[in-house]
């Protein structure tokens, strides 16, 4: 079995206290935190990851203040204006991971992550996941209720379809908990819990965690199999 990750998920948490530690805005935490994201993509292209996910938005964090709300979606749309040419010269595909039809997305940033998953659908490179208004337990009602209850067609009625499982799970700034994100696809995923919040998560420490993940024995129920 290989020892790399095929498909790596990321909760990329600690944006805003790393803001605030450095005396900084909570907006410019999401800004070098979105800056973070870029060069994982990056990074983990270069290392034959055939898939990563992001935890940028969830179905739970429309509670927090309405300024902080307002600014993600702002850099929400600059990202869906600004990296169109990246992921095309780079050939990755975008897919956008949650609820587009509850109507809590406005209506402009709903149309620019349906318009991006579709102009980079052809592309052959790495799949690039963006969990956006996502909850993993919303997305399983969906698939459920998709599939009219159908086992054969349930996991084709998931926002990850077609990618492989994640076989690893890392979590920044020290929580520890999977917080509703990607609960099916995680059923036997490695999990990476490091104290750095995400604005500070580097190259090296992805290296740190790959040269870990490569020494665990992965169980799968009834087998056991090394990483």
């Amino acid at each position: 079995m290989t020892k790399t990750p095929r498909h790596i998920a990321f909760i990329m948490d600690g944006n805003r206290r790393w803001a605030k530690s450095n005396m900084l805005p909570v907006v410019e935490g999401h800004r070098r935190g979105a800056n973070t994201l870029k060069d994982m993509v990056k990074a983990s292209a270069e290392r034959g990851i055939e898939a990563l996910s992001f935890y940028a938005f969830s179905t739970e964090n429309w509670k927090r203040s309405d300024e902080e709300v307002m600014a993600l979606m702002k850099l929400l749309r600059v990202f869906l204006k600004k990296e169109a040419k990246f992921f095309k010269e780079n050939d990755l595909r975008f897919v956008h991971l949650g609820n587009s039809e509850d109507d809590m997305l406005p209506e402009d940033i709903v149309s620019g992550l349906a318009q991006m998953q579709a102009d980079t659908s052809e592309n052959k490179g790495m799949s690039v996941c963006i969990a956006i208004n996502y909850g993993g337990r919303d997305e399983i009602l969906r698939a459920v209720k998709a599939s009219g209850g159908d086992a054969d067609r349930f996991e084709a009625s998931l926002d990850t379809a077609g990618l492989p499982d994640v076989d690893m799970l890392i979590r920044t700034s020290g929580e520890q908990r999977l917080s509703n994100f990607l609960l099916w696809q995680m059923a036997y995923a490695e999990l990476f819990f490091t104290q750095k919040p995400w604005p500070a998560f580097k190259e090296a420490d992805l290296d740190e965690i790959l040269t870990a993940f490569k020494s665990r024995n992965r169980r799968f129920g009834g087998s056991t199999a090394s990483a």
